[in-house]
């Protein structure tokens, strides 16, 4: 990866996290390119991180081995018409960060048999505390693949999926979870509140208490369902809880709100893809 030219098409706060990960984690910001149409975004990047930058996305790409394509997805087919001569020509691996958009299609916009790794990151990412998703293309070699993996691990942890339609049920999961655990987090501090403690109180305990349970999930050998069964003792305060949120049937909820998700991403995608 620090042996790469990487270009950023874009430079919102996805293409900066990931630009901040890279540069944290050693690589040369003489080695990375920022295009995007704002002179005064592509200000910041060059003042914060020292990159090149430019408003020309072809004199990105022409520099590139990497290209990241880390635009919002409404915009992306325009994006990637005015990419696809410097694609063409360069013949870069390409990085896609711009949710729902299909390989078929960058793949159709570009109009070349170029190397695509599409990915999912979530928005945690900005704290390099993200989890990103990612599916290779035929034309991706293995070196290509652990060249992308390197990049998107800058920003968190990283998986990578077979098959693309499951790319759907990511989106559910990991892109729209963190509002998920929001909203929960929203409401334990709002019961607090109406149990007494002051909202500084609630809020402190609700964040550290989400914390602590998701660092002892992620350091524990156990799976999430044991680790529960250990911190509910018969009879306790805990399980008194715990028989309330089962009696409402929060699985239910939650099937449904993921299902509902995937639906919508997968709705996004037609729609993106034939616009």
């Amino acid at each position: 990866m620090k042996d790469s030219n990487i270009a950023f098409i874009g430079g919102g706060n996805m293409g900066r996290s990931l630009i901040g990960g890279l540069v944290a984690d050693g690589c040369d910001p003489q080695r990375l390119w920022v295009a995007d149409p704002s002179t005064d975004t592509l200000q910041k990047h060059r003042d914060h991180f020292g990159v090149h930058i430019t408003t020309s996305n072809g004199e990105a790409i022409e520099q590139a081995d990497v290209v990241v394509l880390a635009v919002k997805p409404q915009i992306a087919k325009d994006v990637m018409l005015d990419c696809a001569a410097a694609l063409r020509r360069r013949g870069p691996l390409l990085i896609s960060v711009a949710a729902g958009i299909r390989e078929a299609d960058l793949r159709r916009w570009a109009g070349a048999e170029v190397a695509i790794v599409r990915t999912m990151p979530n928005t945690p990412a900005l704290v390099r505390a993200g989890a990103t998703a990612l599916y290779a293309n035929a034309y991706v070699t293995a070196d290509q693949k652990d060249l992308a993996e390197s990049i998107l691990r800058a920003v968190g942890v990283t998986l990578w999926l077979d098959n693309e339609a499951l790319m759907d049920a990511v989106t559910a999961l990991s892109g729209s979870g963190p509002a998920y655990f929001f909203l929960v987090m929203e409401a334990l501090e709002n019961a607090g509140r109406r149990l007494g403690l002051d909202q500084d109180t609630a809020r402190l305990l609700t964040l550290q208490t989400a914390y602590g349970a998701a660092k002892m999930a992620l350091e524990s050998t156990e799976g999430v369902a044991d680790l529960g069964r250990r911190v509910t003792s018969p009879g306790g305060t805990t399980e008194q809880g715990i028989k309330v949120l089962q009696d409402g049937d929060v699985q239910a909820l939650f099937d449904r709100a993921l299902a509902a998700a995937r639906q919508r991403s997968e709705e996004l995608a037609k729609m993106f893809g034939e616009a």
